[in-house]
């Protein structure tokens, strides 16, 4: 059973603290117990808190970000977790570039959790859709406790 899941965009102000906020609120609900985080490919953002408009379509819905602070993936990550989920193809193509030989974390897209037919979770960022993002992120989330 994995219990340490990172969430992985590319700035870690959108998607993936979406992902560890709606995550982490599902799980506890449901009264599983998991380790979450989440970062981002690139360096950008890093300290900085997730992105406002995508906080404010996060707290609409029940949900609370202000908490969390971008950071970057690092090599350790792949240790410390079990599971690393990204959002889209080119962060888990980022990531396998980075995956140390020996590392234990399974690297995943996220959507690979979902019914829903998205192969990717878009950038809110540049789509400005956050809650068709938040949309997607809560029900792939459900997928996977449902496989947990």
């Amino acid at each position: 059973m994995t219990h340490r899941i990172l969430f992985v965009c590319l700035g870690n102000i959108c998607r993936s603290p979406s992902a560890e906020g709606v995550l982490r609120a599902k799980a506890a609900r449901a009264g599983v117990d998991l380790t979450i985080d989440s970062a981002g490919t690139g360096d950008w953002h890093i300290g900085k808190p997730p992105y406002g408009p995508m906080q404010a379509a996060a707290r609409a819905r029940g949900y609370d970000l202000s908490g969390l602070r971008a950071r970057q993936v690092a090599v350790r990550d792949f240790d410390a977790f079990d599971l690393i989920l990204a959002m889209d193809s080119e962060n888990l193509r980022d990531l396998e570039a980075m995956r140390p030989p020996e590392a234990r974390a399974r690297l995943r897209l996220f959507t690979d959790y979902t019914d829903t037919g998205a192969d990717h979770v878009p950038d809110p960022y540049f789509t400005r859709d956050f809650d068709g993002a938040l949309t997607l992120i809560e029900e792939t989330a459900e997928g996977l406790l449902r496989q947990l």
